[in-house]
């Protein structure tokens, strides 16, 4: 099992930039990748960064390149999630997520409960 808790969301201004950090605990030994996905009131879950904790190669979605910035610490078990520029429709809940592979080659994928950015124009 791994746990996921992610932190540093808040109410901003537009134009303003935020730093979300997102803490694994648990079996962290089996995690490959970490990942940032948003939700906004009304809307689907949008995929936003994800990065490959073996090879810190990353992958951005349309939405979060140029602005967002992905990055790990793994001597901390933590992702990081740089947001500039932000505008009010980066308005959503923002949650990690970790894919994990275990001894017995299962994969499971695991969510935090997410962190609430608000914009304001």
């Amino acid at each position: 099992q791994v746990q996921l808790v992610e932190s540093g969301g808040g109410l901003v201004q537009a134009g303003e930039s935020l730093k979300l950090s997102c803490v694994a605990s648990g079996r962290t030994d089996s995690i490959y990748a970490m990942g940032w996905t948003r939700q906004a009131p009304g809307k689907e879950r949008e995929s936003l960064a994800t990065i490959d904790r073996r090879d810190d190669s990353t992958l951005y979605e349309n939405s979060a390149k140029g602005r967002f910035a992905i990055s790990l610490d793994n001597s901390k078990n933590a992702v990081y999630l740089q947001l500039n520029s932000l505008n009010p429709e980066d308005t959503a809940v923002y949650r990690c997520d970790a894919n994990t592979r275990d001894d017995g080659g299962y994969y499971r994928h695991y969510w935090g409960q997410g962190t609430q950015v608000t914009v304001s124009s």
